[in-house]
């Protein structure tokens, strides 16, 4: 069966025009640094989000923490969302990896860290505290709902942080969903922070690989510790052409799939048994199962893959569907109609 698959936006397989750049892509050895399709995506990625340097990393959890590891040593401390990728789904990498303390603050709704709240959380000059090294933002807010952080609220955090001495770092897993969202340059989103990681294998449908940018002598550390994380990824040209596809091509077609969200929430809120929560701000809906569905989350699963969909839960009666490249709109269609079906 051809599935609507809404589990993810990583479930996205590359185009036939990522395929033929793979298939053709110059390669070299990376670790060598002549392997010319990774510079040359390396370079690409640095101009559009107006950084000095890139790196090309296996996962946008490596990347999040490289950029720790270079910000933060031993001991040190990152404040950082209660509901951040980095605290929650990054396996405690920071911590058992970096012996760096992690300072979770509450998100709020609207996926932002409140900022009285990050203030409040800068530890003093006592010999008794860890040290305050880092702050960490995270745009789109995936469990959130997927909100979008703005340029004004990105302005004042790191304002905030450079008042203290302190770095700052976004995990831009979809931060091109965001600049889409918001119609600005990516570039003007992300321009107060040192360091910014995003993903090529999400919205932008590369088969693997994220990218991580900043300062050339922070770009320059991130590489040491790369290898040390065993990231020496030798002929990866291969899966770097697939990014130049994405940088190139999958950037400008980000609001196709907020607006098959949006109708997605749409349809849903017409369906008996779901309680749909605030309209999407990206490509996340966020629904939660009504008191009387006595179905349990995974029996929903299993019913609407009979029905040729794909879905998650995300939490105990919450579920997350995800648009992107390969959801059109019969898909959006036919997943609102399996949801009707299921539910009756």
């Amino acid at each position: 069966m051809n599935y609507i698959d809404l589990r993810s936006d990583t479930v996205t397989k590359p185009t036939p025009e990522m395929r033929e750049a793979m298939a053709e892509a110059e390669v070299g050895d990376d670790v060598y640094g002549d392997d010319p399709t990774v510079n040359q995506l390396q370079v690409k990625a640095a101009q559009m989000l107006g950084k000095q340097a890139a790196l090309f990393v296996p996962s946008g959890t490596m990347g999040n923490l490289l950029a720790l590891l270079v910000h933060c040593s031993r001991g040190e401390e990152v404040i950082i969302g209660d509901k951040s990728h980095i605290y929650v789904n990054e396996a405690g990498g920071m911590a058992a990896l970096g012996g760096i303390f992690p300072h979770p603050i509450p998100n709020q709704t609207d996926g932002t860290l409140r900022l009285e709240d990050i203030r409040a959380s800068i530890q003093p000059d006592d010999s008794h505290r860890t040290i305050t090294k880092l702050v960490c933002i995270e745009n789109t807010q995936n469990l959130c709902g997927g909100v979008v952080l703005s340029v004004e609220y990105t302005k004042q955090v790191s304002q905030l942080a450079k008042e203290h001495g302190l770095k700052f770092h976004i995990d831009g897993a979809r931060i091109f969903n965001a600049a889409a969202a918001l119609d600005v340059d990516v570039k003007e989103l992300v321009a107060p922070a040192d360091s910014v990681m995003f993903c090529l294998s999400k919205g932008l449908v590369a088969p693997i690989g994220s990218m991580l940018v900043g300062s050339n002598e922070f770009i320059a550390r991130a590489h040491r510790l790369r290898k040390m994380l065993g990231g020496g990824m030798r002929q990866v040209g291969v899966m770097a052409a697939a990014g130049l596809v994405s940088l190139e091509k999958m950037t400008g077609r980000l609001k196709q799939d907020h607006a098959r969200a949006k109708n997605l929430y749409e349809g849903l809120k017409q369906v008996r048994g779901l309680r749909l929560e605030a309209q999407p701000s990206s490509n996340m809906v966020y629904f939660m199962l009504a008191d009387h569905i006595k179905l349990t989350e995974n029996q929903i699963i299993a019913e609407m893959k009979k029905h040729g969909v794909m879905v998650d839960w995300s939490a105990p009666r919450q579920f997350r569907l995800v648009t992107h490249y390969w959801v059109d709109d019969a898909g959006v269609e036919k997943t609102v109609k399996a949801f009707g079906d299921v539910l009756k």
